[in-house]
């Protein structure tokens, strides 16, 4: 196969919802579907004893949540399809940010029951910023929910996206029939037998046939013609180009549990789906057949293999052939470095790969070299932007619970945050360690972790902190800029690339600090840099 063919044949995508949606299962059953597992597995079903193939970390088994981003990768129909699986939960909001940087289109999970929530809002925002297709997958249609026409308008209300049914439910819940594809003119009758892998499908050309009303009975079919009716005369017509755009986003309806509608999902995300995009550097557009390569760090994550404290970087492949023993140069660090294991991804299998193409993800072995952002080429002087550091909204001390085993604490404490899990501060006035996160149950993340993985134990301290402000001073010499170190010793740190934080208790207390030292800047994100 040429370059341009491998290119072409590429599909990068995240999954993003509110936890609970599906997000997991759904994922799992797109790779049942690639034949790429035997059996799928649900996070929390009684029913089902296999836990998820995506959770990996031993606290995601116990809660039933994703905590890390897990990249998958299948084949189908000829297709190399890469999925991104998310952490819903808002606590890990900085994780997925960062992973939809990578991704180059996405699919929206809904809930049929509890509709729009607040953290699909928020992720759905970044997506419409930098203008991502979006498919949304409503699912649980096996269950009572809401109208599919009341869904429809809230998602098109509350998220802000213009929509295009192209399937649509025979009822629901109790009543549920089955599901008519839009899109392929079919029907797909819901047995309710969740062991039947792969349900047939019926093609129905003409609804208007007594055909329909033996599949699914007289009321269902007179429902399904006018509604099919009302959808063809309130939605636009599906195109392309509008969705590849982000200005239009197609919807498919389903139960991902008992496998139900994601066949239709699939086979039309593989028709319509992008290729991998351009993507802006500071320098310059970087289109993906362009034949040297580039790529960049999204994630870290150590541990991956609990018997070596190893730590991966994800890669997310740019441009160009990304080969195995070729030295790049690491832009930041302006040294070139060779990698012999590149690892490709199948939750926690993973495989060397010689060559991997744009759109893929691959990981890289890391002795410390890489921080989220980083850059490598095969030479030319290139950064990836939009990956920033936010203000950490928790704060506590961290102490050593353990004193025998202060080496194993710090080693883990420095990795973890090399993963971007949280932020860690160090006092100037006395040494001691912050850890500042988006989300408390980060801190349960870490305490576990350390663990289980570094076998160090930590407590923590309540610490009063409003804010972390970055501080950036033009004249470090100056008078007022020594005064503001003085007084405020008390509340200044270092962060873990020795950037200078304030610690703010209060808003009140920022305002005055600002009005005092008018020629300090303060900033509530940090770009790594």
């Amino acid at each position: 196969m040429t370059f341009k063919e491998e290119i072409n044949r590429r599909r990068t995508f995240g999954i993003i919802s509110h936890p609970d949606a599906g997000k997991t299962t759904l994922t799992e059953k797109l790779l049942l579907f690639g034949g790429a597992i035997q059996e799928a597995g649900a996070v929390k079903s009684n029913k089902i004893k296999k836990g998820a193939t995506s959770d990996f970390m031993e606290i995601e088994r116990q809660r039933g949540i994703s905590v890390a981003t897990s990249v998958l990768a299948f084949e189908y129909n000829g297709i190399k399809i890469n999925i991104l699986d998310t952490p819903g939960h808002k606590d890990f909001a900085e994780d997925t940010f960062r992973t939809l940087t990578a991704v180059d289109s996405v699919i929206v999970v809904i809930d049929v029951a509890k509709g729009v929530e607040e953290q699909t809002e928020k992720l759905v925002e970044v997506c419409r910023m930098r203008n991502i297709p979006m498919i949304v997958f409503i699912n649980k249609m096996d269950r009572e929910g809401k109208d599919a026409f009341d869904l429809l308008d809230e998602i098109e209300q509350k998220l802000g996206l213009k929509v295009v049914p192209l399937s649509f439910p025979i009822g629901m819940g109790y009543d549920f029939k089955g599901i008519y594809n839009i899109w392929e003119k079919n029907i797909n009758l819901f047995s309710g037998d969740s062991r039947k892998d792969i349900e047939e499908t019926i093609e129905v050309n003409d609804l208007a046939s007594s055909e329909l009303d033996e599949l699914v009975g007289d009321v269902a079919a007179e429902t399904l013609r006018e509604e099919i009716e009302l959808v063809d005369g309130i939605y636009p017509q599906f195109n392309k180009e509008d969705y590849l755009s982000g200005q239009l986003q197609p919807v498919f309806f389903g139960s991902a549990l008992n496998n139900f509608g994601v066949r239709e999902l699939l086979d039309c995300f593989v028709n319509i789906a992008p290729k991998p995009r351009p993507k802006n550097s500071e320098e310059r557009l970087v289109v993906p057949d362009e034949d040297k390569f580039s790529g960049f760090v999204f994630k870290i994550h150590a541990n991956m293999d609990p018997n070596h404290r190893n730590r991966l970087a994800f890669i997310k492949i740019v441009s160009g052939e990304f080969k195995r023993n070729t030295p790049y140069l690491h832009v930041r660090h302006n040294k070139k470095l060779k990698f012999s294991s590149p690892n490709a991804f199948f939750a926690e299998k993973k495989e060397i790969v010689d060559i991997s193409y744009p759109g893929d993800i691959v990981g890289l072995q890391d002795t410390g070299n890489f921080k989220i952002g980083d850059t490598l080429t095969e030479g030319e002087v290139l950064n990836y932007k939009g990956i920033p550091s936010f203000s950490p909204e928790h704060f506590r001390y961290i102490n050593n619970a353990d004193p025998l085993k202060s080496k194993q604490l710090y080693k883990g404490i420095d990795q973890l945050m090399d993963e971007g899990v949280a932020q860690l501060f160090t006092l100037e006035l006395n040494g001691r360690k912050v850890i500042g996160t988006v989300g408390a149950l980060q801190y349960e993340v870490i305490q576990y972790r350390l663990e289980h993985e570094y076998g160090a134990k930590c407590t923590y301290e309540n610490l009063n902190v409003h804010k972390a402000c970055w501080v950036e001073a033009d004249d470090i010499k100056s008078e007022e800029y020594k005064e503001f170190l003085r007084v405020k010793q008390r509340f200044l740190a270092k962060d873990k690339h020795g950037q200078l934080v304030f610690l703010a208790d209060s808003a009140f207390s920022l305002q005055m600090t600002q009005q005092k030292y008018p020629n300090i800047i303060f900033h509530f994100t940090s770009e790594y840099n």
